[in-house]
């Protein structure tokens, strides 16, 4: 597969045109060795890094949710037995730090106070948690633990989200033209549920395709 061009990006992801020069070398570079080396992973890939960053805009998660975004979101956590928001949701509302530390306590490998804000979503594909920062520098020899905001510049948003694809198998599902499994292992951990943004991510896959054709 030949490298990816700035107007075959633009052309799938039009609202990356500020960032698309500084992030095509980067993605041709993590996808060439992350093996995401034919049409369908390229299309899946770009789909599935192009809702989870807001067409490669938005590199740190934003946590500042509304009591009711968190009722949605955490359901178990942040919802009431009347399916409205109880009373935790409604005293962290709009605490992105607060909200994290308490989300994101004890997911991943966050066992040190701050954790949960410290690693909070971070690159292409939202890389969250301390175990997998760590797993993430081992692999592309950075700092993360020390230095998680190195997820926020392009090369290494670009890396650890091809890393944490191939690792996931997430070229195989593609392969299989499994995409609705692909935003579901991203966003819920397992496939077989129905991920937020479904209908974006299936979209742009299908725009990927006929662009990449």
């Amino acid at each position: 597969m030949t490298p990816l061009t700035e107007q075959q990006l633009l052309q799938i992801l039009p609202n990356a045109r500020p960032v698309a020069g500084i992030f095509l070398p980067a993605l041709n570079r993590a996808a060439l060795r992350w093996k995401i080396d034919s049409r369908v992973r390229i299309a899946a890939f770009l789909a599935q890094i192009g809702h989870e960053s807001g067409q490669l805009r938005r590199l740190v998660e934003n946590l500042n949710y509304s009591a009711e975004a968190m009722a949605v979101t955490w359901k178990s956590r942040y919802r009431g037995a009347d399916g409205k928001p109880n009373a935790k949701a409604l005293s962290l509302a709009r605490k992105p730090e607060a909200i994290a530390n308490d989300a994101y306590s004890g997911r991943n490998g966050n066992t040190q106070p701050g954790d949960g804000w410290r690693f909070r979503g971070r690159g292409l594909i939202q890389l969250t948690g301390r175990d997998n920062y760590r797993a993430a520098g081992l692999v592309l020899g950075l700092p993360l633990v020390e230095q998680p905001e190195l997820l926020e510049q392009a090369e290494h948003a670009a890396q650890s989200a091809a890393w944490w694809w191939a690792k996931h198998g997430l070229n195989e599902l593609a392969d299989a033209g499994r995409i609705q499994d692909i935003g579901s292992v991203i966003n819920t951990g397992q496939p077989g549920r129905v991920p937020n943004g479904a209908a974006e991510r299936k979209a742009l896959y299908d725009l990927a395709l006929r662009v990449l054709s």
